[in-house]
């Protein structure tokens, strides 16, 4: 009766133990990445009450026996552990640009300034310093890119800064692209002209015209800048099917020198080197002109406004002038073993020893999963699951009370035989 007692206490213990797991992942159903906990049984030790015997063989003069089974009386259960669902939870649009979202394995490297810790929460902020930093202030750590955008994955992880303040140089005009149909039926001496916004090295915007005049053998082409420099006319002809025979591209418009100031008095001239113009796009058909210069490369200085996210965990700024650059990439880390990990609080993880070490890296390579900007993973816990454990974990333990309670009247019987 005894045994019986102490079995009901670790039943009681343990069935406890199941409903604050289950209380945990109701009070966590709206944490963001959380991933909901289940509670393991396991029976504890068993006391033997007779040991098993072998069969044995009939001999001479005695009889052959069989073997015997052992008897054990379990000593109740125990929590044999807490396994942890790392399933996919639901994502939700946030349309925060600094939220993001994992599809897939994989965890968020953060750093503490000790350690680096590990979530799936990807709920951060930006400090006064422009770091990408989680709501603990742990610090979102991943790879910078350099000034050209460049960005090396295999590189050691540092902290994320986003330099909201960051100037693009302006990107001084060099090439450019024409296409349309230049009418083949018109007089010579017609123009058909197109402007389009170019930069200087400094960023200054002015307008260039491309002046197409009619000839006999075809047209010429001539460039002009806003401040009425022209470049020598380039002569461009078609075959007689409307084809363009010239090659491209053509060298155009040796725009003037650009005054810049170097600190003052002194100003040196910056040289501007010819346009290069693609015209492979000109047909000359007998339907109606409708030539355009389509694009050119350059562009004035560009201040970063907004970024947008990448499958792979780059950031992408948009900048003023509407160029767009890499300015740096999330790391992603996996593990051998996530449910080893050790739970550190504020929806953090470190490694442990059963865990394996941290293989840290790009998002979808290895593995890993994708990355999704402006969305957050919500909890994976199942409401329908958890009231159903609230239900079996109170029915236990109030299952394992009534075997106390049948001990004790037990033992009650017994101390009442002699009065």
């Amino acid at each position: 009766m005894l045994r019986s007692l102490f079995s009901g206490i670790t039943g009681l213990r343990a069935h406890q133990q199941m409903m604050d797991v289950t209380g945990n992942n109701i009070a966590n159903v709206n944490s963001a990445g959380y991933k909901a906990s289940t509670a393991v049984f396991e029976s504890a030790i068993s006391q033997a009450v007779k040991a098993p015997g072998a069969p044995v063989a009939g001999a001479a003069n005695a009889a052959a026996r069989g073997g015997v089974n052992g008897v054990q009386i379990g000593l109740g259960v125990k929590l044999g552990g807490v396994s942890t669902n790392f399933g996919q939870g639901s994502s939700q649009l946030t349309g925060v640009s600094t939220d993001f979202a994992l599809q897939g394995g994989g965890f968020f490297v953060t750093n503490n300034g000790i350690e680096n810790q590990f979530t799936r929460a990807g709920s951060f902020t930006m400090d006064a310093a422009g770091k990408l930093t989680a709501p603990d202030g742990n610090i979102v750590q991943g790879y910078m890119a350099n000034a050209a955008g460049v960005i090396n994955p295999n590189a050691a992880t540092t902290d994320i800064t986003l330099p909201v303040a960051q100037l693009l140089p302006a990107v001084s005009s060099t090439t450019m692209s024409m296409g349309g149909n230049l009418k083949a039926d018109v007089a010579n001496g017609t123009t058909v002209t197109s402007s389009i916004t170019t930069y200087d090295v400094l960023g200054a915007a002015s307008a260039t015209t491309a002046t197409f005049t009619k000839t006999a053998p075809g047209w010429n082409v001539q460039l002009t800048g806003e401040d009425g420099a022209a470049g020598a006319a380039v002569a461009i002809t078609f075959d007689g099917n409307g084809v363009l025979t010239t090659a491209s591209p053509i060298a155009a418009l040796n725009r003037p020198a650009v005054a810049a100031a170097v600190g003052p008095p002194v100003v040196v001239a910056v040289p501007v080197a010819d346009f290069e113009v693609d015209i492979t796009g000109l047909t000359q058909y007998a339907a109606s002109s409708s030539f355009g210069i389509t694009e050119q490369n350059g562009a004035a200085v560009g201040a970063l406004t907004t970024f947008s996210t990448t499958s792979d965990g780059q950031l992408i700024g948009i900048y003023s002038n509407g160029k767009k650059q890499a300015l740096a990439q999330l790391a992603v880390a996996i593990f051998n073993n996530p449910d080893g990990l050790e739970k550190v609080g504020d929806s953090n993880y470190r490694t442990s020893v059963n865990s394996g070490v941290a293989l840290i890296g790009s998002a979808t390579v290895g593995g890993r999963g994708s990355i999704q900007g402006g969305s957050l993973e919500m909890s994976n816990v199942d409401l329908a699951s958890e009231f159903t454990n609230l239900i079996v974990a109170q029915r236990g333990f109030a299952a394992n009370s009534r075997t106390m309670t049948a001990a004790d009247e037990m033992l009650q019987e017994l101390m009442s035989i002699k009065r």
